[in-house]
């Protein structure tokens, strides 16, 4: 083969490569990027699916253009919502899949999100948040001092996860979730206050069938990172002292602390034909806020053992709660199976079943740190 035949076979190649990856090239003005993929169901059971796309023009009011459509699947809704937008409609910029609290009481919803799967060029790193009410009532509220409702939620997971007061679960991460036997699925929860305003409110804990199963306050969310061992920033807590009276219509029996480094661990055996489960969680604290008098120098050892007393119980009541739903956000499925794979074997088709029987003990030590500037 001559040196020009050899050009031409290089040159062959190179425009077959160039062409074969623009083929499906679409041009950014004639394309209508949606920043939020909402997905409900109405009082029928009919399939809703919502979407939010930005407006870039300085010739219209609106920031955002909001769309919702009744389909049957969600790649059917793709063509209806092209039809309302002045573009081809993609998926590929979605920050934020909004799940409505109807969807969530239905078992294997999950299976409708297998087009953001089927297309390679879509990203995995959505947020998914669940809607504690009929989407069409955040879709339109649409606040005209507020960014970009997408937008709006992302930051609001972004960094309340940050602080371990929700939790952010990605597309990838509610797929591994999902089919992971080990662990339940769990999503950052949002819903609006009694004045119209985006409140978020914790997490949404699901079954293994991706039914809605509870709901955890921030508080509670706090607890549940640091059972997972999620937890990368130093938390704050508020605790009531027993012991301590209230003055006048102030909350004064309050005590506010700040833990970081926390250390959990989790001991797993098998006995009795029941897991048996022992955590043991170490909580440096930093005291932030003290209501009421206390000489922290003189009786330190006695303050930390009423904390310690006191986050024992909420982490027993939070363990309860998730044993009586027979969920496993914390995921000590995945311990069962590392430790005693032999009876977790057994059981792993029905997990939620073993947990609920399962002995689980909480223990707590405290140390305080510092107790600020303020004597």
């Amino acid at each position: 083969m001559n040196k020009r035949h050899s050009l031409l076979l290089l040159l062959a190649i190179v425009a077959a490569v160039v062409v074969t990856g623009c083929y499906d090239r679409v041009d950014l003005e004639e394309q209508s990027s949606s920043f939020l993929a909402g997905i409900d169901l109405d009082q029928q059971n009919n399939l809703l699916v919502y979407s939010t796309n930005p407006v870039f023009s300085r010739h219209v009011n609106e920031k955002s253009q909001e769309i919702g459509v009744k389909a049957g699947t969600l790649r059917q809704s793709r063509g209806l919502l092209e039809a309302r937008t002045i573009g081809f409609f993609s998926n590929r910029k979605v920050q934020i899949i909004l799940l409505g609290k109807r969807l969530l009481e239905h078992e294997n919803w999950y299976r409708l999100l297998d087009v953001f799967l089927r297309d390679t060029k879509n990203p995995l790193t959505q947020r998914v948040v669940a809607f504690d009410g009929a989407i069409s009532d955040l879709i339109d509220l649409n606040p005209k001092d507020q960014p970009l409702l997408p937008i709006m939620l992302r930051g609001m997971v972004d960094s309340k996860s940050a602080r371990s007061e929700s939790v952010n679960t990605t597309f990838q991460e509610l797929d591994r979730q999902m089919f992971e036997s080990g662990v339940t699925p769990y999503i950052s929860g949002v819903g609006l206050d009694k004045n119209k305003e985006i409140v978020m409110f914790g997490t949404t804990l699901l079954d293994k069938k991706g039914k809605y199963a509870s709901s955890l306050s921030i508080s509670e969310t706090i607890l549940l990172q640091i059972l997972q061992k999620n937890v990368k920033r130093p938390v704050s807590y508020t605790l009531r002292i027993p012991g301590e009276s209230k003055s006048g219509p102030f909350h004064t029996d309050r005590l506010s602390i700040n833990a970081e480094n926390i250390k959990t661990k989790i001991k797993t055996s098998y006995r009795e034909d029941r897991f048996r489960f022992v955590i043991d969680i170490n909580m440096p604290v930093t005291l932030t806020e003290r209501l009421y008098p206390y000489d922290v120098r003189g009786h330190g050892k006695r303050l930390e053992s009423l904390i310690a007393e006191q986050m024992k119980k909420r982490f027993e009541s939070l363990v309860r709660t998730l044993q009586a739903q027979k969920i496993d956000p914390i995921g000590l499925g995945l311990y069962a199976r590392a430790h005693e794979y032999k009876h977790y074997k057994d059981v792993q088709e029905n997990w939620g079943e073993a947990l609920a029987e399962a002995d689980i003990q909480v223990a707590v030590k405290v140390t305080i740190r510092s107790m600020g500037p303020v004597k």
